[in-house]
């Protein structure tokens, strides 16, 4: 098949983040820099289908582990709005990296289900409880239980949450050290250091600081954690891991920048904020598996399209 080179130039050149940014403003002259060429074996066509299927066959893996985990089952005023809750959230893709990642070091997609499930959990766990209070238009769910219900059974999904990692732990596949690192990481990203710090960061900080206080803190911390929790399961190297967690640390400001940059800058400077973490991000890709990478670099595309 012949080689599919994305280099991050002023053209866009099939590379996503240039190609997403040009469909937000196709008269606008991108940055110039310095390229940075990955370069992948596959074509062009099928491989974007296959990106949209390799992401839709690890959601829909996900989802089918969580109905699995939580069916509606007696007592149904605990198992009801659990099932719910998570299910109604705001979905995110930090969960199918951290499979993709997992795939990347050579790990298969069983070992790293139930930390995506845990994820998935917790997200929509941090989601409910930043929406308790929001109705009618600034609400992102509809809300069918009180405020009382959500609050409580947001609190009991994250260590369900954990209990799921803990019970993947398998003395057959000596793994016991991979799951405990892997439990400290999540309850890392998602504590006080983490997701909860940028919920209250988020009515803090003015915009100078929204990025690192926010963007940085919520979406940033949690694919990073993704990235990491994936290579570790998947048994890959310290440097893989490291690697895959900035990857997933630039992908999360992708998502944190779109999400809430139109609230807060105007547009040129949103480019050129996305036109470096695009860079950032691709570039941590350099030395693995060409013919595994096109798939996980196409997140950010993603992410574009879910903002």
């Amino acid at each position: 098949m012949p080689s599919l080179t994305a280099t991050l130039l002023p053209a866009t050149n099939g590379n996503p983040i240039l190609s997403a940014l040009r469909r937000l403003n196709p008269n606008r002259q991108l940055l110039s820099h310095k390229p940075m060429t990955v370069t992948v074996t596959a074509n062009s066509n099928s491989a974007n289908v296959y990106d949209r299927s390799y992401w839709i066959s690890i959601n829909d893996e996900i989802d089918a582990h969580l109905k699995q985990a939580i069916p509606i089952r007696p007592p149904l005023t605990v198992f009801e709005p659990m099932h719910h809750l998570t299910f109604d959230a705001q979905q995110t893709t930090a969960p199918a990296l951290c499979i993709a990642a997992c795939e990347l070091v050579g790990g298969n997609r069983d070992q790293a289900m139930a930390a995506a499930s845990a994820l998935r959990l917790m997200h929509a766990a941090a989601f409910t409880h930043e929406h308790i209070i929001l109705a009618g238009s600034r609400a992102r769910i509809g809300h069918s239980f009180g405020p009382n219900i959500e609050l409580l059974t947001g609190d009991g999904m994250i260590p369900f949450g954990l209990e799921l990692l803990a019970t993947s732990d398998d003395p057959t596949q000596n793994n016991s050290e991979r799951i405990l690192r892997v439990i400290i990481e999540i309850t890392q990203a998602m504590g006080s250091q983490g997701m909860l710090d940028g919920q209250y960061n988020q009515v803090q900080y003015g915009q100078s600081d929204y990025i690192d206080h926010v963007c940085k803190k919520k979406e940033g911390r949690f694919y990073a954690c993704a990235g990491a929790v994936g290579a570790i399961l998947g048994g890959g190297t310290e440097e893989e891991i490291e690697k895959l967690r900035r990857y997933g640390l630039h992908v999360g400001l992708v998502q944190g920048v779109l999400s809430n940059w139109f609230e807060r800058k105007e547009k040129g400077s949103m480019e050129k904020v996305l036109n470096e973490l695009g860079n950032l991000a691709l570039k941590e890709l350099e030395g693995f598996d060409q013919g595994n990478v096109l798939a996980i670099s196409s997140l950010v595309e993603t992410n574009f399209s879910n903002a």
